[in-house]
């Protein structure tokens, strides 16, 4: 995880989700771009980040978008937050004995259907074998995760609105990646609600 550095965190809100990344990628100490973004859609209700060794995130990247559209094919529907979690978990876990170094995070809202007709937000974390926790406030992965977990502690609340959620995960993460030499460089912040997606860039600090 410390080789290229980088730290991915979201958190539930009222009816809505956020997911944010820094954007540095480094060779250790060295920074060698400002512009590596984690975090990759699957659809417009649906992200996910990838923070960890960047040739793994690639590779896993390109594995989720031929897994996902072969579902999409078969099942002619798109696939859920929860389904989501588990073909990533399940592709972590068959590399279980050589594994990806990555630690993924998953944020989406589920639709409406007759059996769930009032689904809540949904976020989910894995380790590098695909072991997933589904926290009900916030989730955390990355070099920079013990900070990221201080701040997220006394900043989340429950039910925010989308704006509020927006500089409350804002401010989590760029305060825990000041603290961190391997994340920072810049921030990408994707708030996923019922009517849209709002992608926002962030200035952080460069040294």
């Amino acid at each position: 995880m410390e080789l290229n550095g980088g730290s991915v965190v979201a958190m539930i809100g009222k009816d809505c989700v956020a997911i944010a990344s820094d954007l540095r990628l480094g060779n250790q100490a060295v920074g060698v771009a400002s512009n590596f973004d984690k975090v990759f859609p699957v659809n417009d209700k649906l992200y996910y980040g990838l923070p960890g060794l960047a040739t793994d995130v690639y590779t896993l990247k390109e594995h989720l978008r031929f897994r996902v559209n072969m579902y999409r094919m078969k099942e002619e529907r798109e696939i859920t937050p929860k389904t989501f979690t588990h073909l990533v978990s399940s592709t972590l876990y068959e590399k279980r004995f050589g594994p990806f170094f990555i630690e993924p995070v998953v944020a989406g809202l589920p639709t409406a259907t007759e059996l769930d007709p009032h689904p809540k937000p949904f976020i989910s974390t894995m380790d590098t074998i695909g072991c997933i926790t589904t926290p009900k406030d916030f989730a955390v992965a990355g070099t920079a995760q013990d900070k990221l977990y201080g701040v997220a502690e006394g900043l989340w609340e429950p039910d925010l609105e989308p704006e509020d959620l927006f500089e409350t995960i804002s401010q989590t993460l760029l305060n825990a990646v000041d603290r961190d030499a391997l994340s920072g460089w810049g921030a990408v912040v994707h708030i996923i609600t019922h009517k849209e997606v709002i992608t926002r860039t962030l200035r952080a600090r460069m040294d």
